[in-house]
């Protein structure tokens, strides 16, 4: 499982996002989404860390603290959505056309 943290900076660094979580335990991976046409960061970010008990006091300590100027909203993260439909661009009319089925 993985924490979702919402309300970051836009100057936090991965490494920042690692030192703070680090306090609760052992962080196995920070990743923090940058938009792909200005690279910058989009304002949250997932962490992983070595328990579901070190997840939960650094749910516990953050939800809502503030941080680098900002309230972060912490809490665990939900699976991701299955995605299709290529980015919203559908055909109309009948739907997609698939070689005879």
């Amino acid at each position: 499982m993985s924490i979702y943290v919402g309300n970051l900076s836009y100057d936090a660094t991965e490494a920042d996002v690692s030192t703070v979580f680090s306090e609760y335990g052992t962080v196995k991976r920070v990743q923090l989404p940058t938009d792909r046409e200005t690279g910058r960061m989009r304002g949250f970010g997932f962490v992983e860390m070595d328990s579901e008990a070190e997840e939960q006091a650094a749910i516990d300590a953050l939800d809502g603290a503030e941080w680098m100027g900002r309230d972060l909203k912490v809490n665990k993260a939900k699976p991701r959505e299955n995605r299709s439909g290529g980015g919203g661009r559908r055909g109309g009319g009948g739907g997609f056309s698939r070689g005879g089925y």
